[in-house]
């Protein structure tokens, strides 16, 4: 006869690996949005039911990728929102040490180049993205907007202030990360036919 506290057990193991499976498939099928970012392209789209909501222009590293302590890479692989900081900030706000200090910059002021109005703070999920919340790889806005669309950083991935705020908005802590060498067009569906395509 089976003891009724190892049923219990076992009925709580089915239940988180039907969670993590159901998980596993909402993300695989697109059903939660999931932001990618390309390092090929220097863009960040945010995916959700195979079509892409939003797209930005962004700078990863300019030492190239990896994830080595003190590398000043861009890690490659699965990472997710840990934490997010800027909530009201105004544009150009500077945050240091994921404080704000009460300054505020403009786009490309001379001589500054400073983390700026939201934070988006990713952690690893897999053994290629292990340091990435340690090394405090963000997604966040920068002062020196004319460097975006170019490997610049020093391993996170940059944006345009009014970009990081329309992003940060549609985000949450949980929310799936991939960052990746490919081109965005590899992570989306073809595009079906129109109907009124031409058969000839």
């Amino acid at each position: 006869m089976i003891r009724g506290d190892f049923v219990v057990r076992l009925f709580f193991a089915a239940v988180l690996v039907w969670g993590t499976t159901a998980a596993t498939n909402c993300r695989a099928g697109g059903l939660a949005p999931e932001i990618v970012v390309s390092v090929a392209d220097q863009e960040l789209a945010l995916i959700a039911r195979g079509k892409v909501l939003k797209r930005f222009p962004i700078s990863t590293s300019k030492f190239g990728t990896g994830d080595a302590v003190g590398s000043y890479r861009t890690p490659l692989g699965e990472t997710y929102v840990s934490a997010k900081i800027g909530d009201g900030l105004p544009l150009g706000a500077v945050i240091k040490n994921r404080n704000a200090t009460g300054e505020i910059v403009k786009p490309d002021a001379p001589g500054r180049d400073t983390i700026v109005s939201r934070v988006i703070w990713l952690r690893g999920m897999d053994g290629t993205t292990a340091n990435t919340r340690e090394r405090c790889i963000y997604i966040h806005g920068t002062a020196e907007e004319k460097r975006i669309g170019r490997q610049a950083s020093f391993g996170c991935v940059r944006m345009r202030s009014k970009d990081v705020i329309a992003l940060y908005s549609l985000v949450h802590i949980g929310t799936h990360v991939r960052i990746s060498a490919k081109p965005l067009h590899d992570f989306l569906p073809p595009e079906e036919p129109s109907l009124l395509a031409r058969a000839d």
